[in-house]
């Protein structure tokens, strides 16, 4: 019987790796799959930068990913994934066209971290490439690593009233070998709230950002603005796998499902000023249900994002969840 980690590699055949680049404060995270996994994603936030989103639609013709990308860097961090298909066509993996070429599909998704850091430094194909080397089924790391390095939370007001974000994981067995698991890298506009329902990364109130304001309560001063300008960019970006055997239709309930997680951790989510993203992976071992893949999709994505905020260390001199002053 396989021994659990507790993270996305709980799922056979995943494996995960990070580049981090501390001094620019971002980097990448980067998620290659067995073959023939299905792929799809769910995108609620009102400010996405994604790529290959459209093909993972239930209608369109390719199921099969091959790697998914998580990024700092905001739009410019789309070029990671520029590494990580060079990576997989030196390997011959990839979608097999009928001219012979392999196509290599790869998804991604960013964050905004700019802010943090020094200026200038973003994920490229090469920070892609690197966190392909290093990818492993090891259990992955958490905290401020690949995407979740400049991840910050509640940065309303900037960052000397932020909290630190991150990366985290979390996985389920359901019986008899049935896993679903979740990574995600949280740099949301909204609060991250613990079991008993209390905020533990969010705003933190003026002057000395010892106690934590609620992002909802705050957003009152912006309600009547249609274009504020105290707003932060932000995003939370993720990745539910699972060795289950469901169609593409299917899976992209189960990424539509494992949006609750988000809303279950975050107050509020999915806002204009969030890009959130949910890949779904299948990698199609063992039969299932799709709604209760979902529904477990769903309570992982949650785990994941508390885990994210508990592993972070500081950066850039932004405080991290537990950090009273």
């Amino acid at each position: 019987m396989k021994t659990l980690n507790n993270t996305l590699t709980d799922v056979s055949g995943i494996r995960v790796g990070h580049f981090t680049h501390v001094e620019g404060a971002t980097g990448c995270t980067v998620i290659l799959t067995p073959e023939k996994t299905v792929g799809s994603v769910d995108v609620r936030g009102g400010a996405p930068g994604t790529r290959e989103t459209d093909l993972l639609n239930p209608h369109n013709h390719i199921e099969e990913i091959h790697g998914v990308v998580l990024s700092g860097g905001s739009a410019y961090g789309l070029a990671a994934a520029d590494g990580v298909v060079r990576f997989l066509e030196q390997r011959q993996v990839g979608y097999k066209a009928q001219s012979n070429f392999i196509v290599p599909i790869v998804a991604s998704a960013i964050l905004f971290d700019l802010p943090v850091g020094e200026p200038g430094i973003r994920p490229d194909a090469s920070m892609g490439y690197g966190a392909c080397e290093a990818a492993s089924s090891a259990p992955v790391q958490q905290g401020s690593v690949g995407a979740g390095t400049g991840a910050r939370i509640g940065a309303m007001q900037g960052n000397e009233f932020a909290t630190k974000g991150g990366l985290g994981s979390a996985s389920v067995d359901l019986g008899d070998g049935l896993i679903v698991a979740a990574l995600v890298a949280v740099n949301s506009v909204g609060d991250v709230i613990d079991e008993q329902g209390n905020i533990i990364a969010g705003l933190r109130q003026p002057p000395d950002g010892n106690t934590y304001m609620s992002t909802l309560e705050a957003m009152r001063n912006i309600s009547h603005l249609n274009h504020p300008s105290n707003h932060a960019d932000n995003t939370v970006i993720g990745v539910i796998a699972t060795n289950a055997q469901l169609s593409k239709a299917h899976n992209t309930k189960v990424a539509q499902m494992a949006h609750d997680g988000i809303a279950r951790a975050i107050n509020p989510a999915h806002t204009m000023y969030d890009g959130d993203t949910i890949f779904a992976l299948a990698t199609g071992e063992i039969p299932a249900n799709p709604s209760v893949i979902g529904a477990y999709a769903a309570e992982v994505m949650t785990q994941a994002i508390r885990n994210a905020v508990r592993y972070a260390t500081p950066i850039a001199g932004i405080r991290i969840w537990n950090d009273k002053g």
